[in-house]
């Protein structure tokens, strides 16, 4: 009893710090970014059609209608890959605070916030039940500077990524529970949902398995954990794609989880259910019953859907958005794709985190020591995912949370033993350096003469003036309804501010307004008038200051959009005043 009193007082006192800790950091956030919370600048396009969504959603739009219908309106709309799940905490806050201190702001920020705790939590739990209280906390403070993290968890970070990150480190603290029916359920029930919200988790889901497998083949009782992994992954993954896909729509998607991929969960359950009734069997059999259940799953993904084989839901784009689009989104591009600083960012924690998880595995025994091995299969696994997609760096980030903390406190222990205050000031700038490894670069780039280029567009002398469209909105607002032709990058704003309509905005399913936007800029202006005219279009917005017109002026210094940039708009194009400060440019077309 006095035992069980005082873990429950130590348990009450680390939750205690880490929430203080996570009140501080939230502090600290929102102060660094309370002009953008108050200026509604989302950090990325995709958190602002996230609020779209949220919004049509709360306004009477059906639960399991996910299309953008006012994104290529004239083509029927676009639909979206994305899960009601994430909409579903923004919309419950909205509706909660909205009485007291009005709709959304408020959840831009909350929402994201309590994303970070969760993920400062479960870091730190790891930390906490393996390593000790105090590198615990160390752990949520690394997880806090982390620059890669931050951005994903930060204020007006609406989008899915978050959640992804909370799904990840629920999993991987399923797999040190004490009971191994819980954990493999609470495995399989977090990476489900992570499917739903993103078919990004796959490969580590798959890694997470594999480390299962190989428990099962060393410790026959694993298997409890496997198989209730596997089936917790079929159930739990049968049930949100009713909740929040319906029946409606059981088309084969190679982005979204489909019934494809609810056959090949409950393949892999029912098959490695079978498998552990015949428990113990030989090594080999036991092999043969991995391979049936994986070879079986793969081999119906392949027959059913070979495309989603060969680049999933991009495999299939329109080769003009494929090539100007998205081979310049850099966050889903490989690691040598970004700057040095961007990429030492990625890559610098992970690694050393991945030393001190192989050094923590050989200083360890038993049951301790192959659970630091796992860990570092699977943070190695998420490093090599995050080397081809970058923006799955977060993930790897977070999971090096916990072992970095374990060596940042080596060595502020060796550090505490030097005595010349010169070694002591070098090794601090070394710690520094290792957990803020783009520190460096920025240096060393600001001390260089700069040079600013975008998506390997050269550098093009326009007069950075911001393009404030929260201010343009009324001007906006008070124009009949009607589409506009305008940059994907400024599209989504467009849609928040006013009830007008865009051809594009850089969400992959709608490829087909996408060209025809690509080929509208691209194109001479008399071919943009009739192509303009063919949908219907209203309007023309343009902020020439920022990348994507910029990158249609280069490819094209002819076309139409160079031709806005120059200040050389066609006749046919009647200017709409709007503040003076403001970059944007919008232009009525004339009627015929």
């Amino acid at each position: 009893m006095l035992v069980e009193r005082r873990r429950a007082a130590f348990t009450i006192n680390f939750l205690v710090r880490l929430g203080l800790t996570w009140l501080a950091v939230s502090a600290l956030l929102v102060a660094i970014n309370w002009s953008a919370i108050t200026a509604l600048r989302f950090p990325d396009p995709d958190d602002t059609m996230r609020l779209i969504q949220v919004r049509d959603l709360l306004g009477g739009q059906a639960w399991f209608d996910l299309s953008q219908h006012r994104v290529d309106a004239p083509g029927g709309g676009v639909p979206m890959h994305w899960s009601r799940i994430v909409d579903i905490p923004l919309a419950l806050v909205i509706l909660l605070l909205t009485p007291m201190i009005g709709p959304e702001p408020a959840a831009l920020v909350i929402v994201p916030l309590i994303t970070l705790g969760l993920a400062m939590m479960l870091a730190a739990r790891i930390a906490w039940r393996l390593l000790g209280d105090e590198e615990a906390i160390l752990t949520s403070l690394v997880l806090a500077i982390s620059v890669p993290v931050l951005f994903q968890l930060g204020p007006l970070r609406i989008d899915h990524h978050g959640w992804q990150i909370v799904c990840a480190l629920a999993a991987v603290n399923g797999l040190m529970a004490r009971s191994p029916v819980l954990g493999g359920r609470i495995i399989g029930a977090s990476l489900a949902t992570w499917l739903a919200i993103s078919l990004e988790g796959l490969p580590l889901a798959a890694i997470i398995f594999a480390v299962i497998a190989v428990r099962w083949l060393r410790h026959r009782d694993a298997r409890v954990m496997m198989v209730g992994a596997i089936q917790s992954l079929a159930l739990v993954s049968l049930a949100l794609f009713l909740l929040t896909r319906g029946i409606d729509d059981l088309a084969l998607y190679c982005d979204a989880i489909s019934p494809v991929h609810l056959a090949m969960f409950l393949w892999g359950a029912v098959v490695l259910t079978l498998f552990a009734k015949f428990e113990p069997m030989p090594r080999g059999i036991l092999l043969f019953g991995f391979a049936i259940a994986g070879g079986g799953a793969l081999a119906g993904l392949l027959m059913a859907a070979p495309q989603c084989a060969s680049g999933g839901g991009f495999s299939a784009l329109d080769p003009i958005v494929a090539k100007f689009w998205h081979a310049n989104v850099l966050e889903g591009m490989p690691i040598w794709r970004q700057s040095l600083s961007t990429a030492l960012q990625y890559a610098v924690t992970p690694l050393i985190a991945l030393v001190a998880a192989i050094a923590l595995a050989a200083r360890s025994r038993d049951w301790l020591r192959q659970f630091w091995f796992d860990y570092a299969v699977i943070l190695a696994g998420a490093f090599v995912v995050s080397i081809f997609v970058s923006r799955a760096g977060a993930v790897a980030c977070v999971l090096a949370a916990p072992p970095l903390a374990w060596q940042l406190r080596q060595w502020l222990r060796a550090i505490r033993t030097m005595e010349q205050p010169a070694p002591r000031m070098v090794a601090m700038v070394g710690v520094v350096c290792a957990l803020l490894p783009a520190f460096p670069a920025i240096l060393l780039a600001n001390a260089m003469p700069a040079r600013a280029s975008l998506g390997g567009v050269p550098d093009v002398a326009v007069k950075a003036v911001d393009c404030r469209m929260q201010d343009a909105g009324p001007v906006l607002a008070e124009l009949p309804k009607g589409e506009f032709f305008a940059p994907m990058d400024i599209a989504p704003e467009l849609l928040l501010t006013t009830d007008h309509t865009v051809i594009a905005t850089g969400h992959h399913r709608g490829d087909a307004g996408m060209r025809v936007l690509m080929e509208t800029a691209l194109g001479s202006p008399d071919d943009a008038k009739a192509a303009l005219a063919k949908r219907g279009t209203a309007y023309v917005a343009l902020c020439p200051a920022l990348g994507e017109a910029r990158m249609y002026a280069k490819i094209a210094p002819e076309g139409f959009v160079a031709d806005l940039i120059d200040g050389d708009a066609p006749g046919w194009l009647e200017p709409v005043a709007l503040d003076q400060g403001n970059g944007l440019k919008v232009w009525r077309i004339r009627p015929e």
